[in-house]
C-alpha cells in the first residue's frame, strides 16, 4: 500500500519551510503505512563541501569519536549526531573515499546517502514520530521526498524504509512492485551496483543511478524504465537539482499532484496536499500513465 510525498520548491522564500511542510504531508499518509518512514531532504552543502547521512543500531558506541578516527584516517569531518542518524560535513574530494574509511573504523554504520546536498533520515516507526526524532521539521532545502511504508515482500527494518539511495543526490520512494527485480538486480551487480536489502525499490533506484552514470538525465532515466522494470509502481525520485515522478502504463496506485508559481507537490492521496500555501489556486492533476514529470532547478535557471 505504502504512501509517498514529493515537493519541489520553486520559490526560494519557502526553503525555510520544507521540513515542516514535507513532515505535514507525510504524517496526513500514515495509515498507508503505519510501521516505518522515511524523508529526503535536498539543502545543499557549502562549496567544496559534501555531505554523508550514516546510520547505527548502537549510535553511543559507533558515533562517540566518529571524528577524531576519522581525522587518522585523512578526513576532516564535522559531526552532528541526530538520534540514530548522524551526518559527516566533509571535503568533497574526500567523498570517493568515505565508504572504505567507515568499513575500517566502523563496520556496523550504513550510509543512508550521500552527495553533494542530500540528507536521508528512516527509521521503523510512525511518520510523526520518525519526524520528531530527527528534527525534520526545522529542516529547510529545495526539495524533498517522503515514504510510509507497509512491508509487502520484505521484513520491517531500517534498511528496508524508504528512500533508497544508491547513488549521489540520487534518491527514490516507490509504491507498488516489480516482478523483474530479482533479474535485474543481477544484471546491475555485474556492473559493480551494490545492494544492502532484498526490497525491490532498491533494485529501482540502483537502476536510475545506473542509467544516469551513463549520462542520461533524470527524465531520462525514468522513461527508459517504462522499458526495462516489469511490474506496478509509481516512483518519485529526487536528484541534486531535479524531482521527477513516473507511474506505470496500468497507474494502478494512487497519485495526485499540484502545481504552482511556488512549488510542484505529489501526494499518493490528495489530502497530503491540503495544508499547502496557495493550494486552492493550484493546477491539480491526476499524472497519466507511463508519462514522465520531471522538473530541475538548474535547467530551470
Amino acid at each position: 500500500m505504502c504512501g509517498i510525498v514529493g515537493l519541489f520548491l520553486k520559490d526560494k522564500s519557502l526553503e525555510a519551510q520544507l521540513g515542516a511542510l514535507l513532515s505535514d504531508m507525510l504524517v496526513t499518509m500514515t495509515d498507508r503505512g503505519p510501521d516505518s518512514a522515511g524523508i529526503a531532504i535536498y539543502g545543499g552543502a557549502a562549496a567544496g563541501r559534501a555531505k554523508v547521512t550514516i546510520q547505527s543500531a548502537n549510535p553511543a558506541v559507533d558515533f562517540s569519536g566518529l571524528a577524531d578516527a576519522l581525522k587518522e584516517n585523512g578526513i576532516d569531518a564535522a559531526v552532528t549526531v541526530k538520534s540514530t542518524h548522524a551526518v559527516l560535513d566533509i571535503p568533497s574530494d574526500k567523498l570517493d573515499g568515505m565508504r572504505a574509511a567507515l568499513a575500517v573504523i566502523r563496520p556496523d554504520v550504513r550510509i543512508m546517502g550521500s552527495g553533494d546536498s542530500v540528507e536521508i533520515y528512516k527509521e521503523i516507526g510512525l511518520p510523526k514520530d520518525v519526524v520528531a526524532r530527527f528534527g525534520v521539521r526545522a529542516m529547510t532545502g529545495s526539495h524533498g521526498i517522503g515514504h510510509t511504508r507497509m512491508a509487502t515482500e520484505s521484513a520491517v527494518t531500517t534498511l528496508g524504509a524508504h528512500p533508497f539511495s544508491t547513488g549521489a543526490d540520487q534518491c527514490l520512494v516507490h509504491n507498488g512492485s516489480l516482478s523483474n527485480h530479482n533479474n535485474l538486480r543481477r544484471e546491475l551487480v555485474r556492473e559493480g551496483m551494490r545492494f544492502e536489502t532484498q526490497n525491490d525499490s532498491e533494485v529501482a533506484a540502483a537502476y536510475l543511478t545506473a542509467e544516469m552514470a551513463r549520462g542520461k538525465d533524470l527524465g531520462e532515466a525514468l522513461k527508459g524504465a517504462l522499458d526495462d522494470l516489469d511490474g506496478f509502481f509509481t516512483f518519485v525520485v529526487g536528484t541534486r537539482s531535479g524531482f521527477g515522478v513516473l507511474r506505470d502504463p496500468i497507474a494502478c496506485k494512487p497519485a495526485v499532484m499540484a502545481e504552482t508559481d511556488q512549488y510542484v507537490a505529489f501526494g499518493s492521496e490528495y489530502r497530503a496536499l491540503v495544508n499547502l500555501p496557495g493550494i486552492e489556486n493550484a493546477r491539480v492533476w491526476e499524472p497519466e500513465p507511463a508519462t514522465v514529470y520531471f522538473w530541475d532547478h538548474e535547467k530551470a535557471a
